[in-house]
């Protein structure tokens, strides 16, 4: 299972955020009790550096110059500056942000402090209740509504956008934080609806445009060959959660 958002300020900090990338090298176990964070994620893999997009950055920049966290401190916490466990994160951050993204039910306002709150059931079937304002609407779908995207789909989801943007599957592996690239293949790619438009599309350019092989070089013209990253170079750059 995903757990919550979690990072230091160390993690995260301006150097880092300058250069648009982010250190896994922690995390953190939730018990009956608590929630401890380790100074080690559960395979060497798991040890990680992320490149962060620009979007992230702007906004752990505007987050830093908002609160200021010292280097120990947590950056995503409770109110009580805590880390969040999995059932509270779920329930008082996910949920009501997927209402409010659309992805959960539906509000409808229908009039002066009226919202109407639509929600499905587990069996398909749409219920709806008014409310006065929008806040206990977005909550009651949250707490009512069924099915829903996981907070850990997110990641299914990275890890598939970037293997169909063609980025190498060994980068997505370490990126990922996978000991082996089929854990990456098997569990965190899923094949889009319109596969067979883009297969039509890798082989349809036009002929003039159509790589073509040299009678004495089997590779293509102009081609080179990457190098190669090496496993025993001993740089463990990744992220750290789990490997599902």
């Amino acid at each position: 299972m995903a757990r919550p958002p979690l990072a230091t300020a160390h993690a995260a900090r301006k150097g880092r955020l300058d250069a648009a990338t982010l250190r896994v090298s922690q995390v953190a176990v939730e018990t009956a009790e608590e929630v401890t964070i380790k100074p080690y994620p559960k395979t060497r893999a798991g040890v990680r550096t992320i490149p962060l997009p620009p979007f992230v950055v702007k906004e752990l920049h505007a987050l830093f110059d908002r609160h200021q966290p010292s280097a120990g401190d947590l950056v995503f916490t409770t109110a009580n500056g805590t880390a969040y466990r999995r059932s509270n994160f779920r329930r008082q951050v996910w949920r009501p942000l997927l209402v409010r993204a659309g992805l959960l039910g539906r509000i409808v306002e229908s009039g002066a402090h009226r919202y109407v709150a639509h929600w499905p059931d587990a069996e398909g079937i749409e219920w709806s209740a008014e409310f006065y304002t929008e806040r206990e609407a977005v909550a009651h779908i949250a707490r009512k509504a069924s099915g829903g995207l996981r907070f850990h789909d997110l990641r299914h989801s990275y890890a598939t956008w970037l293997v169909l943007d063609r980025l190498p599957v060994n980068v997505v592996q370490r990126i990922m934080g996978h000991e082996k690239a089929t854990t990456t293949l098997n569990l965190y790619t899923h094949a889009p609806t319109d596969y067979d438009r883009r297969v039509r599309e890798t082989f349809g350019p036009v002929a003039e445009e159509t790589p073509s092989f040299d009678q004495n070089d089997r590779r293509l013209p102009n081609s080179k060959i990457a190098d190669q990253p090496s496993d025993q170079d001993g740089e463990e750059w990744s992220l750290g959660e789990s490997n599902s």
